[in-house]
């Protein structure tokens, strides 16, 4: 798409705090209307009304154009946040089985600014299947690079809560 078009989607989204929950129907339409200019098989439409619909609070909408999306061929960066935003919803669903499944191979993707959004959204799903030191893991690991001191304890102690042997 243009940068003219990537450019209104990203002013829309910066509107979004100006639209309450009993005016997200409006929003919609902003967003709406942006994927009206889209031709009708590119996967960007489906990702952003995903997007509007999950940031509205209707996880069960969203989660139909997530999956159309990424069949469509979305890919990079948003294929990547499509995949947390989708892996999210489905935790709320009650489905956090599929986020794991969709989001564990995310593990081993190229590395980019998602990565601890990744973990996050994955321990959330671990956590909701009972799997919580798993989760911690993840959690920890993520978080061990940021801190300013303790990096290298915090790496080994979250390796130790899934391999206590190492």
């Amino acid at each position: 798409m243009t940068k003219d078009w990537e450019d209104r989607v990203a002013a829309a989204w910066a509107t979004f705090d100006d639209y309450p929950e009993e005016r997200a129907a409006e929003f919609r339409a902003v967003i709406d209307a942006l994927v009206a200019e889209l031709p009708d098989d590119s996967p960007l439409g489906p990702f952003e009304q995903a997007c509007a619909w999950d940031s509205t609070g209707r996880s069960d909408k969203a989660v139909p154009l997530y999956r159309e999306a990424l069949e469509r061929g979305l890919d990079g960066y948003r294929g990547r946040r499509a995949k947390i935003q989708l892996s999210s919803s489905l935790r709320n669903l009650g489905q956090p089985e599929e986020g794991v499944k969709l989001l564990t191979p995310e593990l081993d993707a190229p590395s980019d600014e998602l990565d601890d959004a990744v973990r996050a959204t994955l321990a959330l799903c671990l956590s909701s299947l009972g799997r919580d030191r798993e989760g911690l893991s993840l959690v920890l690991g993520a978080l061990a690079p940021h801190l300013p001191r303790y990096q290298r304890s915090m790496a080994n102690y979250a390796r130790a809560l899934v391999n206590p042997e190492e």
